[in-house]
């Protein structure tokens, strides 16, 4: 059956039945234990004082009974819904997307793709800065129309209907919506799942792609002690901390690229569950009303277990010059559209040498002493100019 082509006006309009049963479901949570805060001497390590077995109780409890009695979920419906959003159905599924031009008609088009466990929130405080340039006090001529698409599987796109969702597919479906909306050239940029995405935007569509700009370049060892040899000690530096992360802090991808649903019926149900599952990442760094409003969006759409299974599905991407994609029949080859990085002070550290093994064409690389992970909301000043910076050179 051929796709349904059409892009339907898109309204957020959360049922009032639907928030009250959150607030009666947080009022009525089982709360579980944890160590005594007396109980002994941490490890030494990274990890923040209280976090060392994860998601402490007491952040929860506090973000929790914010959620219940102050949160407003009307106002974050009626900042979305101040921006045009619309969805269409490409490749079997919906997609969600929010489509902000810019008043400058020579515009560059750039799609953003978020990360887990955010949202299209990620990029709430960009939108504005990167849409109309001149009434922020910067040159027009740096402006973009925005296309911000919901992964599909993720937060208003709804669940996903069938297996193979991974960035390859999503990276289809995006040229595919650019196509769609009468974008010949555009450019797009990620952070997060997004900086796994966006560079396969530019591997499906070169001939359409100016530019791909992102966070993080996941360019890891692929195991060849000659590889290892070739880094700095900086980028050896790099290498352990990435292995340290993925080994004590990566307990969410283990679970979702191996057995996703085992996690999701808790999720389903215990909006609490979900909060604590999604601050692993998020943090006490972050203002817990950005965090409340991307965990809000998916306990409203329930998908909790769709997103995690994007992780099942693109969990044998490797190594680009080794094999191909296990559940796929992807081969990986380096990328040849012009690369851009802003990689920020708390957040995965790029590592150079490895990233110019996957990616022969990276053209701008740039490092920020502040900003973490979620840069478009901790640092969006930064990430904002690097955007136009890197575009600029290309369009």
């Amino acid at each position: 059956m051929a796709d349904n082509t059409a892009i339907v006006p898109f309204r957020i309009d959360v049922p009032q039945a639907e928030l009250d049963d959150l607030v009666d479901r947080l009022a009525r949570t089982r709360w579980t234990e944890e160590l005594p805060a007396d109980a002994g001497a941490a490890p030494a390590g990274p990890v923040p004082p209280g976090w060392e077995y994860g998601v402490p109780l007491g952040y929860v409890r506090r973000l929790a009974e914010r959620w219940r009695t102050t949160y407003d979920w009307r106002a974050w419906e009626a900042r979305l819904n101040a921006y045009p959003q619309f969805t269409t159905e490409i490749d079997g599924q919906t997609v969600h997307f929010l489509h902000v031009r810019s008043p400058e008609p020579d515009a560059v088009p750039l799609i953003l793709t978020h990360g887990w466990p955010t949202t299209v929130v990620e990029w709430l405080d960009v939108i504005g800065p990167l849409t109309d340039p001149r009434a922020h006090g910067a040159d027009p001529a740096a402006a973009f129309h925005l296309v911000i698409p919901s992964l599909p599987g993720f937060g208003f796109s709804g669940p996903s209907r069938e297996r193979g969702w991974n960035r390859f597919r999503v990276a289809r479906a995006w040229a595919g919506l650019m196509r769609r909306l009468g974008y010949d050239r555009y450019g797009a940029a990620g952070n997060d799942l997004g900086a796994f995405v966006s560079p396969e935007v530019g591997r499906a569509a070169p001939e359409h792609v100016i530019g791909v700009h992102v966070s993080q370049v996941f360019s890891l060892p692929s195991g060849d002690a000659d590889e290892l040899a070739t880094l700095s000690e900086e980028e050896r530096g790099k290498v352990a901390f990435a292995d340290w992360f993925v080994r004590r802090r990566g307990g969410y991808d283990k679970l979702h690229s191996t057995e996703p649903q085992n996690v999701a019926h808790a999720l389903a149900d215990s909006p609490v569950g979900l909060l604590g599952w999604a601050a692993q990442l998020m943090g006490e760094q972050l203002d817990p009303e950005y965090v409340l409003a991307n965990v809000m969006i998916y306990w409203l759409t329930n998908t909790a277990a769709s997103s995690a299974r994007f992780y099942y599905e693109d969990a044998e991407v490797v190594h680009p010059t080794q094999k191909v994609n296990g559940r796929g029949t992807e081969r990986l080859e380096p990328t040849t559209v012009p690369l851009g990085l802003a990689n920020f002070a708390w957040d995965f550290q790029s590592i150079r040498t490895l990233a110019e093994r996957d990616h022969k064409n990276i053209v701008s690389w740039h490092t920020y002493d502040r900003g973490g992970h979620f840069a478009a909301h901790e640092a969006p000043d930064l990430l904002v100019a690097d955007l136009r910076r890197f575009f600029a050179t290309l369009s």
